[in-house]
């Protein structure tokens, strides 16, 4: 069994972000989202992973992901020029996939559930694909699946006007090597790609085995600032344990769980958790409030923080105002200006949104 990770496309709705960086490196809760997903891959049994890149930001996601040593996985990294399709990214890793079944994972997903559960019934009864299904409240958004009471999937509709169901496809899948028949087999939809959706679609019609489990945990599509908020906040909520490795001062106060980095000060600061907050960071005179995350050498002095995701080598400084339900981006400066003038001035750049109360 192997696995690929599709860990490309632009980004575009954590734009300006991701103007610099893959998305799926964004942190959550101070760990890249990819990297749970890999983390999920391998806590199911499967070691042999590539990972779909794009030439825009893939030098960026090798850099930090490495090789999979870190993981225990073997990690090969596959290149694909162009966005053109789910099903396309499985075709170019055909040559990687061989002739073995696998999952094929969202690298923006965050998942609660354990992977081997579905792994398991997709192994006991020999499925050609196996789709898992959450349900939503706003099922046009997505692509959705029709299924019987047997569970197995009758239809699968990309985005309906008219939805057949409120049952979401969640982005991993688990194949046999017949889909590559399948994919061979299809054309590019209207907008240009070819659709993995298609391809199931084509084995349904050909009287496969495709079934469907439903995710009965979360499920988290991080494509969005808020989002990747909630991503943070249930991240924080369900997995973190308390590690205090930096520098507390005994002004300071520390409650509830939370975990502070090797090689960070902090100054007469209240942290509130859960919080957690990385290494070489300097705080001082700060109230951290609940569902915060703050990343390697970020400075925060005289400022303020709740429900907020702060990027490394981010400064937040002298703003006396209490800062929430934001993103703050890598090596990002948020200061007061020495004379404070008559008007507000901004430099600000494409897709970012600030608001002033």
């Amino acid at each position: 069994m192997k696995a690929i990770i599709l860990s490309g496309g632009k980004g575009t709705r954590l734009r300006p972000l991701t103007y610099t960086g893959a998305k799926q490196l964004v942190p959550v809760a101070n760990k890249p989202i990819l990297w749970y997903g890999i983390e999920s891959i391998v806590a199911a049994g499967i070691t042999e992973i590539g990972i779909i890149i794009s030439p825009e930001t893939g030098d960026e996601v090798k850099a930090k992901t490495g090789q999979g040593d870190r993981f225990g996985a073997n990690i090969t990294y596959i290149r694909q020029d162009q966005p053109a399709g789910l099903a396309h990214a499985v075709k170019i890793a055909q040559p990687f996939l061989g002739d073995s079944p696998f999952v094929m994972y969202l690298g923006d997903n965050l998942i609660q559930s354990d992977l081997s559960l579905f792994l398991d019934h997709f192994k006991a009864q020999k499925l050609d694909a196996l789709t898992i299904l959450k349900s939503v409240a706003n099922p046009s958004a997505f692509g959705v699946a029709k299924v019987d009471e047997d569970g197995r999937v009758l239809q699968l509709v990309e985005k309906p006007k008219v939805p057949p169901s409120n049952l979401a496809l969640v982005g991993i899948y688990f194949f046999d090597r017949i889909i590559h028949d399948a994919i061979a087999q299809i054309q590019p939809s209207a907008r240009g790609e070819l659709e993995i959706t298609d391809a199931i679609q084509f084995l349904i019609d050909a009287s496969k085995k495709v079934e469907a489990r439903q995710l009965e945990g979360w499920w988290l599509d991080t494509g969005k600032k808020d989002d990747l908020l909630e991503a943070n906040r249930i991240i924080l909520d369900t997995c973190l344990t308390s590690s205090v490795e930096g520098d507390v001062d005994e002004k300071s106060q520390v409650i509830g769980r939370v975990q502070i980095g090797r090689g960070s000060k902090i100054v007469n600061c209240t942290i509130r958790g859960p919080v957690t907050i990385g290494s070489n960071c300097h705080l001082e005179n700060c109230f951290i409030g609940p569902y915060s995350s703050i990343a390697d050498s970020a400075t925060l002095i005289d400022a303020d923080l709740e429900h907020s995701v702060l990027l490394q080598g981010a400064q937040v400084v002298g703003i006396h105002q209490r800062i929430v339900d934001s993103v703050i981006g890598q090596r990002a400066h948020l200061k007061v200006a020495p004379q404070r003038p008559k008007a507000l001035r901004f430099l600000i750049g494409d897709d970012c949104q600030i608001e002033l109360a």
